[in-house]
């Protein structure tokens, strides 16, 4: 499968997924783990990777992302303004 960049990163949600993070604060740790315990398998680096747009996310793994957050994913995709 080949994965594409889009202005350099590979997701739109990685800024608006650490805002929203921090906002809760909620530690990239705590964010894995409440992940996993959904049935997510992610790591703390990934979630790093996920922030700085090194890392592709699934549309899954978005949903639950958001679901976490307390936040839409069209927030997370930068459609929406409101948080």
């Amino acid at each position: 499968m080949k994965i594409y960049d889009y202005n350099g990163r590979k997701n739109l949600c990685g800024d608006r997924v650490r805002e929203a993070r921090q906002k809760r604060r909620i530690s990239q740790t705590d964010l894995a783990a409440r992940l996993q315990v959904m049935g997510i398998t992610i790591e703390r680096d990934s979630l790093s990777r996920i922030e700085i747009g090194t890392r592709f996310v699934a549309d899954y793994e978005l949903l639950k992302i958001a679901e976490c957050l307390s936040v839409s994913p069209m927030w997370l995709l930068g459609v929406d303004e409101r948080m």
